[in-house]
């Protein structure tokens, strides 16, 4: 669908949200049906610019916000960042431009849009979309989500309430940085294959395991698509599962989360 094109809103207003999902390399965005957890509308992407400054990137989620005209609805936006978000505040960056380190990203866009925005880490939105419509949905207790990328993000949510910017990929495992050994990168940078990749998931799940004793294991990311390739590999007491919702779960989530966040910043006025 090309940014002339103005989607039709296939849901009501009141069951209706909208969710961007900002990455490294594409920014994507569709209005939400908030009762059934799928896309409204066919979502929109438009590449990172680079550098993919505060402007910049802003200037992007306006693009694809107004490209859906009415489809768009009135209510918060949710937005998904690659970085961990304090109270709407960047405290990293990943993949995007090192300016977005302590930016207000809540207020910045909440401004360039004159519309009510809530910012989330992309792997707390996915985590929060798997627990009410994918992989995770009714399950009670401890739910961990990993998403295997470039890096290793992390969700965590008990009884389905999200505990926000849990950085699990960072835990040091005989004397690594977890993620720079056992990320889908790594696998690709080294050529390991699955059985040698699947070594060191199994170090790296089995430590996350002895720390939380978690009910359930939700694995995320582009090679979440290949699991049966490496999930029977592993050898956990915690039942381990693909996400459902795959490349859909930011956007979802983030439009949850806006929608039931009592803190979403207002819109500015005139």
């Amino acid at each position: 669908m090309s940014s002339e094109q103005t989607p039709t809103p296939e849901v009501p207003a009141a069951t209706g949200g909208f969710g961007i999902d900002i990455g490294g390399s594409g920014i994507k965005g569709a209005p939400v049906d908030l009762s059934q957890g799928q896309f409204a509308a066919e979502r929109l992407r438009i590449p990172t610019p680079a550098p993919s400054t505060p402007g910049a990137v802003a200037d992007v989620v306006a693009q694809i916000v107004e490209s859906f005209g009415e489809a768009a609805g009135t209510g918060p936006i949710g937005v998904t960042f690659p970085a961990v978000i304090q109270h709407g505040v960047a405290r990293t960056a990943a993949n995007v431009d090192q300016a977005w380190i302590d930016t207000d990203v809540d207020t910045l866009f909440t401004a360039r849009l004159n519309r009510r925005v809530h910012v989330v880490n992309d792997a707390d939105a996915a985590g929060v979309a798997e627990a009410r419509f994918g992989a995770a949905k009714d399950t009670k207790g401890l739910v961990i989500m990993v998403t295997l990328g470039t890096g290793i993000g992390s969700a965590v949510l008990l009884d389905g309430r999200l505990m926000p910017n849990t950085e699990l990929g960072h835990l040091e495992i005989d004397g690594h940085d977890a993620e720079h050994r056992a990320a889908d990168s790594a696998r690709e940078r080294e050529d390991l294959t699955w059985e040698k990749w699947a070594h060191r998931l199994q170090a790296y799940f089995g430590t996350v395991e002895k720390l939380f004793w978690p009910d359930l294991f939700v694995v995320g990311g582009g090679v979440s698509k290949k699991s049966a390739k490496f999930l029977p590999l592993l050898e956990l007491r915690t039942p381990i599962v693909p996400a459902e919702l795959l490349n859909d779960a930011g956007i979802i989530g983030a439009a949850v989360l806006a929608a039931e966040s009592p803190d979403t910043p207002a819109a500015p006025r005139g």
